[in-house]
């Protein structure tokens, strides 16, 4: 697989594979069946998550492209984005390719693509806050990835009432228990 050049940089005509749009920068479309899996990658994908991934890039297009190796030819970065195409049916995917002087590098960089998201902390509340945002009826919320029990647990979880009792600090010093940790009474 030869790189092809890169597209310029800045707003332009989104193209379309197989009529999905591709709004990333990518180097070439290539024929699905020419684009080969890391045979070490040490992710394993569900078929839930790839039919998720897939429903994702029909709805919103290709933000990102698969990464391949100059040097090996094997996927580095994307493998649930070609099992997704997969799943979509698509003839082409847009590929990115990647300059790694050795497999070492090859292999680190698939490594950290997957773990660097995985060290990500949440904030709980901004993403119910956002989710309640979306939930209008207008928008299909499998499109953030959280499913409807997801979102229930979500919005239950860190709902806090309108009507919270105020404490009674006089009440408190008759409690029968206390946290050894923090030392909140009840």
């Amino acid at each position: 697989m030869k790189s092809a050049k890169a597209k310029p940089k800045g707003k332009r005509q989104v193209d379309h594979l197989n009529g999905i749009p591709v709004y990333c920068r990518y180097d070439e479309a290539v024929e699905i069946e020419k684009v080969t899996g890391h045979p070490r990658n040490p992710n394993k994908h569900g078929e839930d998550q790839i039919a998720l991934l897939a429903k994702i890039i029909k709805a919103s297009g290709w933000r990102n492209p698969i990464c391949v190796s100059n040097r090996s030819g094997f996927i580095i970065k994307g493998h649930a984005r070609l099992m997704a195409a997969r799943v979509l049916g698509v003839t082409h995917v847009p590929v990115e390719y990647q300059d790694y002087d050795t497999e070492a590098a090859e292999y680190q960089d698939m490594i950290a693509d997957n773990r660097i998201a995985e060290l990500a902390e949440r904030d709980m509340e901004i993403i119910k806050d956002l989710l309640e945002e979306l939930d209008t009826g207008a928008n299909d919320m499998d499109l953030t990835g959280y499913d409807v029990k997801e979102i229930e647990r979500l919005m239950t979880q860190f709902h806090v009432p309108d009507e919270n009792k105020p404490i009674d600090e006089a009440e408190m010093e008759n409690t029968k228990n206390e946290c050894p940790k923090c030392g909140f009474k009840w």
